[in-house]
């Protein structure tokens, strides 16, 4: 096989939709997965599932890699969906650095290198604040933060960077918060506003940088075909909002009240020290997005709300 795009992270929201609109445009997709069953039932149409362990270097699916035209890594285990201990928190660091660290080492061994490497990472790179106003606008070109999740993202990007040395376009992702239905905070959110009993975590005063699913798949899929990005990229909506917004402009699409916050203590009783992050945020910006042109979809919050609640299946 040759041309076809490898993905990791295809069970996940946004790999398996972005699997399905690839297969859709007629792209040979080869999946690399736990699960080839699991996959198959959830990513029909594909060229091939093919069972990957993350956390090894060798096995069949290196040479997946071989002759393919793109490699999108999209894996790792999710940060915020359970409570924060310190076996937590390695799973969550080595399931991103030695992932993306085997991969390169694929792309190394293989004879026919890849056109692209697109890495995920997130916008924790450049560290959380209490308040939208304690930052300036944060670009691609911003300093790395000093916390945790920080940390998560500088390493998982330092682990990719050695793909470009074989030739290979390599693009960071900087994801933000993706707003779907299927998975992530607007899920959450959703059920105790159906209930009258919705409002904002924590302060309401923290930044949300969102973006649409459909923007962060056109955005991986302008990446993909579009030569001149390279680097870090912020897949994020043009305007951030406070929390405070969103669980306004949520309510309001949904036809009920935001007025019951969530504090900060509760959100620690759930979550431990992830509380910290989950009631902090960013204010980013997605300047590479915009100098190449890239139209957004869904570029302000409260329709981009009301047509996933409206499309909520």
């Amino acid at each position: 096989m040759e041309g076809h795009i490898v993905i990791t992270g295809a069970t996940g929201v946004i790999g398996a939709e972005l699997a399905r609109r690839l297969i859709t445009r007629g792209e040979k997709v080869v999946l690399l997965v736990r699960s080839t069953a699991a996959a198959q039932a959830k990513v029909p149409g594909a060229a091939a599932y093919v069972h990957w362990d993350a956390g090894l270097a060798s096995g069949d699916w290196v040479s997946s890699v071989d002759g393919a035209g793109a490699v999108i890594h999209l894996a790792g285990k999710p940060l915020l969906e359970a409570r924060w201990t310190e076996e937590h928190k390695k799973e969550c660091y080595n399931s991103r650095i030695e992932s993306t660290k085997n991969m390169v080492v694929a792309i190394a061994l293989a004879k026919r290198k890849p056109e692209v490497f697109i890495s995920a990472s997130a916008i924790g790179y450049y560290g959380s604040f209490e308040e939208c106003s304690d930052t300036a606008e944060l670009d691609e070109s911003a300093p790395e933060g000093r916390d945790f999740l920080a940390e998560i993202c500088v390493d998982w990007e330092k682990a990719a960077i050695p793909a470009a040395g074989y030739g290979v376009r390599l693009v960071l992702l900087r994801t933000g918060i993706v707003l779907s239905t299927k998975g992530g905070m607007l899920q959450k959110m959703i059920t105790p506003f159906s209930f009258f009993i919705g409002g904002p975590v924590g302060s309401g005063r923290q930044c949300l940088s969102w973006i649409h699913l459909d923007d962060e798949i056109n955005c991986i899929l302008a990446i993909l075909d579009d030569s001149r990005y390279q680097g870090a990229v912020n897949a994020v909506a043009p305007q951030p909002a406070t929390m405070n917004d969103f669980a306004r402009e949520l309510g309001h699409v949904m036809g009920r009240p935001s007025l019951i916050p969530v504090p900060k203590i509760a959100v620690q009783l759930l979550m431990g020290e992830g509380a910290d992050y989950a009631v902090k945020g960013q204010r980013v910006v997605p300047r590479a997005l915009e100098r190449n042109g890239f139209v957004f979809r869904h570029p302000d919050l409260g329709p981009a709300l009301g047509d996933l609640v409206a499309n909520e299946s």
